[in-house]
Parts: C-alpha cells; sequence; structure tokens
C-alpha cells in the first residue's frame, strides 16, 4: 500500500479509445465514436483539452477500430504537451489497455478516462483527491440510476460492483463516470498478456486489498455517448446555452424548457427550447456522416443564401453539421393552411398575393449566385427526377402501395417520359424550393416565412407555383387558383420577362407531375410510415388530379388517363 506522495508530481493520463461503439451502429461503421463531434467539436478533443487544462503534461490513446483515423486526426493537431496513440492489434480491455501504456504513463500515478463520456468533472481535483489518501485506485462514482451498480460503504471504498442484488451492506448504489486514477504499481497484478478488465482487478483488490478509493461527486455534468439518442441529448444540452447566449446577449435565466412539435410528413425532428418568454427551434435532422451533402448542411447553405437575399426565412443561429442539429428562429406555430381557414376571403386573399410575390423574388433573386453543390439531392428538376420521385413514386407508392394495382412501375414510362420533357419545356428556370405548399410556410405577426427549403435547387417556378395552388391541406379552389395565376404572372413579369403562353403550357403539365409526386407521398406516408393523418389529403389530391388531367391535349396520355378513371 502507498503511504506516501512524491512531490511534484507530473500528471498524465490514458484515454480509452480502441473500442467498437457497437450501440451507435451503423455510423461506428465509418467514424470511431471519440471523433464525433459536441458543439463542433470532436468528444475526443474535448477530453484533451480538458485534461490539458487541469494540468496534464502527457497524454496517451488507446486505438483499435477504425485506428488510422483517430492517429491521423492526432497528428494534424498541435498539443502544448505530448499526445500520443497506441495502437491494439486486438482490443485488450480496460485493463490490458493500462499494462500496454505502462511505459508511457511512468511511475506517478496517472488518469484513466473512457473516451465516449461528456463531463464537466475537473480532472485536476480529481486528481489532487488521488493524492489526498494513500489507497492505489480512486473511482470517481455519481448517482447515474440508468448505470448505477457500484456499491459503497459509508466509509468511502467501493465495494463491489453488481448487475443484479446489491450486498446487504452496500449504500446506495452508484454509477462509475468512466473516471478513475490509479497507482502504477498495481500495474504488476495485470496479467501481462491479452485481454483484460480493469473491474476484475478491481474486484480482486476489493477481495484481497488494498482497498479501492470511491470519490462521489454531486450532480456533475456527465453525459455516456453510447448511443444515438444520448448523442443528440448531449449536443443539444451543451449547445443550446451557448446559443441562447449568443442571440439574446445572456444566459438563459433557468434550465432550457425542452417541447417536442408535432411532427408532418418528414423524418426530422424539431423541438422549442424556451427559457420565460425566449425561445429558438431546434432541427434536428439526425446524425450524418456525409455531411458536406447532407440534408442540413443543404438547409444551412440554402437557407443563409435566402436570407441574404432577403426572402423571409428564419434566422440560422448555429448547426452541428455531424450530429445535424440546426438551430434558428422561433417562428411560431401558425402554419398557412391554418391561417387560411381562419380568415375572411379578403384577408386570405391579400395573404396570398404576399405569398405569390415572394415566390416570384425567391425564383428570380435566389437563383442569383446560388451553387449547385449546396443541393443534397439533384442539383436541378431534371428529366430523371420526374421520372423517378414522381412518376415512378405515383405507381409504386400510391397505386401498388393504396389501391394495390400491383403495376410494374415502368408500365406508363413512354407517357411518363413525355410528361417530363413537357414539364421541362418552357419553364421559367430559377431557385426551386419544390416543396412550396402551406404547411412549408409560416404566418407571424402578418407575414409569411418559408421553410423546409433544404430540397431546394434549379427548376421551373412554375413547379413550385403549382404546389401552392393545389395544395390538398389549403383546399384553394379552382377559380381561385386561376385567379392566383393570373396574379402570379402580373407580378412575375414585372421581375423578368416571361411569354404568357408558354408559362402556361408549362405550368399545366408540372401541375400534373406536382399532383402525382403528392399521391405518392400520401401513400407512402399513410401506409410505410404509419402516418395515418395523411390518409383524409388523398381524395382532394385525386379530385385535384382528375380536374387537371383534362388539360392535357392530344391521346400521348391515355395509360395515364385510364388509371386516373379508376380512382
Amino acid at each position: 500500500m502507498i503511504v506516501g506522495r512524491k512531490a511534484p508530481i507530473r500528471m498524465k493520463a490514458f484515454i480509452l479509445a480502441a473500442g467498437y461503439g457497437t450501440r451507435l451502429k451503423p455510423y461506428t461503421d465509418s467514424i470511431p465514436k471519440p471523433l464525433f463531434t459536441v458543439c463542433g467539436k470532436a468528444i475526443l478533443d474535448r477530453t484533451i483539452d480538458q485534461l490539458i487544462y487541469s494540468g496534464c503534461q502527457g497524454i496517451i490513446i488507446n486505438t483499435h477500430h477504425l485506428h488510422e483515423q483517430i492517429e491521423h486526426h492526432i497528428q494534424k493537431k498541435r498539443y502544448p504537451v505530448p499526445v500520443v496513440t497506441r495502437h491494439e492489434k486486438e482490443i485488450l480491455d480496460t485493463g490490458g489497455g493500462i499494462r500496454n501504456v505502462a511505459d508511457f504513463l511512468g511511475s506517478e500515478p496517472f488518469l484513466v478516462v473512457n473516451g465516449d463520456i461528456v463531463t464537466d468533472v475537473d480532472y485536476n481535483e480529481v486528481y489532487q483527491y488521488h493524492l489526498s489518501h494513500s489507497h492505489p485506485v480512486t473511482l470517481v462514482l455519481h448517482d447515474y440510476p440508468e448505470f448505477n451498480c457500484v456499491a459503497t460503504d459509508s466509509k468511502g471504498f467501493v465495494k463491489g460492483f453488481y448487475l443484479g442484488k446489491k450486498p446487504d451492506n452496500a449504500l446506495p448504489d452508484l454509477a462509475f463516470t468512466g473516471i478513475q486514477v490509479i497507482d502504477p504499481q498495481i500495474i504488476s497484478m495485470i496479467p501481462e498478456t491479452g485481454p483484460y478488465s480493469s473491474i476484475d482487478l478491481y474486484r480482486n483488490l476489493i477481495e484481497n486489498g488494498p482497498h479501492v478509493k470511491a470519490l462521489v461527486l454531486e450532480k456533475p455534468y456527465w453525459i455516456d455517448m453510447g448511443t444515438p439518442k444520448k448523442y443528440l441529448e448531449a449536443c443539444r444540452e451543451l449547445t443550446a446555452p451557448r446559443v441562447f447566449e449568443y442571440v439574446y446577449k445572456r444566459p438563459p435565466d433557468s434550465a432550457l424548457a425542452v417541447s417536442k412539435l408535432a411532427g408532418d410528413g418528414s423524418d426530422r425532428t424539431y423541438y422549442r427550447l424556451q427559457s420565460k418568454n425566449q425561445s429558438l427551434i431546434l432541427s434536428d435532422h439526425g446524425i450524418t456522416l456525409n455531411a458536406p451533402r447532407s440534408e442540413a448542411a443543404s438547409f444551412v447553405a440554402i437557407g443563409r443564401h435566402l436570407r441574404d437575399k432577403m426572402i423571409p426565412v428564419p434566422i440560422i443561429y448555429d448547426v452541428d453539421l455531424f450530429s445535424g442539429q440546426v438551430y434558428m428562429e422561433d417562428l411560431g406555430d401558425v402554419h398557412l393552411d391554418h391561417w387560411a381557414r381562419q380568415s375572411s376571403v379578403q384577408s386570405k386573399v391579400t395573404l396570398y398575393r404576399s405569398v405569390l410575390g415572394t415566390l416570384a423574388r425567391m425564383s428570380v433573386d435566389g437563383a442569383k449566385g446560388f451553387q449547385s453543390h449546396w443541393t443534397c439531392q439533384t442539383s436541378h428538376y431534371d428529366h430523371d427526377l420526374i421520372m423517378e420521385r414522381e412518376c415512378h413514386y405515383f405507381i409504386s407508392a400510391f397505386a401498388n402501395g393504396v389501391l394495390g394495382m400491383n403495376l410494374p412501375v415502368t408500365v406508363l414510362d413512354d407517357e411518363f417520359s413525355v410528361l417530363a420533357d413537357r414539364a421541362l419545356s418552357n419553364g421559367c428556370t430559377g431557385f426551386m424550393h419544390r416543396d412550396f405548399q402551406s404547411r412549408n410556410i409560416m404566418v407571424k405577426d402578418q407575414s409569411c416565412h418559408i421553410i423546409d427549403f433544404q430540397g431546394g435547387r434549379m427548376g421551373p417556378v412554375q413547379y413550385d407555383l403549382a404546389s401552392l395552388l393545389i395544395d390538398p391541406y389549403a383546399g384553394i379552389d379552382p377559380v381561385m387558383q386561376d385567379e392566383f395565376l393570373s396574379f402570379f404572372l402580373e407580378v412575375y413579369s414585372g421581375i423578368t420577362p416571361v411569354h404568357r403562353a408558354d408559362f402556361i403550357e408549362n405550368y399545366i403539365h408540372v401541375r400534373i407531375t406536382r399532383n402525382l409526386q403528392m399521391l405518392g407521398a400520401f401513400g407512402y406516408l399513410s401506409r410505410v410510415k404509419g402516418k395515418k393523418q395523411f390518409e383524409a389529403f388523398i381524395p382532394p389530391a385525386v379530385i385535384s388530379l382528375k380536374r387537371n388531367i383534362t388539360h392535357l391535349e392530344g391521346c400521348s396520355f391515355k395509360g395515364l388517363k385510364k388509371i386516373i378513371e379508376k380512382l
């Protein structure tokens, strides 16, 4: 047993980073967990910075799974103290890993830290606590019910690790934080070869002596990054207060209230974060490995571009592309369709005319300086997109998925190809939202704001116009649709030259492709995703398609018309 400490102490640390991160699959199949980012910084870098700030004089990191990535990451950095890696050809577990880096750690007590935790624990205080007693191991514990499995006694010693019934003489169970300080002398108790768990070592110490000391912390910030849910939770908890302070020039007055907002058709999750009368919206796109071409990256790049062009979109305050979390302005809860249903006809007409004016400006001004690499799908509305994501989508998700027709998706390809060509002919190309419908338009203070523009690309403005006018959520009657079409042409022609007959010819065809896309989406969302609320919008979308198909001239679409007649 160690009975005294030498001074001065040169603190060193060992970061455990060799694991497979199995609970975070499939993401950890291509990136090791320690390189996941929080607030734009890799978890591993956060731990290294905290250790250096606490006075650590040297750090070693074990690697195995995707070790080249961690090693390359460390080699690119310039730290004020030595930070090195040690590759394990086979995973040696905690105890075996300690034995494998003993030469680096030297003859002084050393810290061991799990590489997948985010915490505000002061490592220097932990180390000084260890130096204050004569026992060879200090385990840092706290009360965290999800992981509570460590038994202690009234004298502050660890008495056991358990999964089931705890010892009769144990105090309330606690959780191990993954932070410990170890005297190098006990390394000799670790087998010389093969994997070995430090928990087995501690059980041996508890049974045979010397004692294992517990440092119990009172509610430290600590989160295990083992699952996607926990990872995203940590990102939100650490980033949101910082964003609040940036936006409102002061930190939140208390813990942020987090409320999940009702979702619609997308897989994104939205939260409102509130502190008294201040609030932000968090759009969670989910963990994204291909960050430069991700949906979140497109949302941010396109959103900031449109904002620069004075288009009314939410202010984007902060983003972490890896976690897919975007913090933005809170525009309230009133969508255009809801507002229109509660308003007088004149108020509805006035607001829709304002939206149509915004659409015209967005198409023209949004195209200026627009970069194709911002898009996450296709850079343009093109023939292949129309065939795959509108026409085939209609057959597979609606005709087959809803109506049970069991048709080959290519059954109408000759007709669909003609339709696609006409949907591209005479199109007034500009910036295209591609889902410009009433639930992607928020009404706040009698003004409209555009959201969900991550699918933006270059394409015909007629498509966005059709998306707005035949939108089944809002249910604009055909007469008013025609009036709005005429109004839009008046506004649009005042911004850029347009040939009215050509414009309308294109509009008639993109109105069909949009209608097909809508029915495909409603079929997919209601049948595959289980969002039954979308079934209510199938009948009005069918009525719209039946009405609009009559405007197609000639006999080129007999097959499509035959299917539609059966609806």
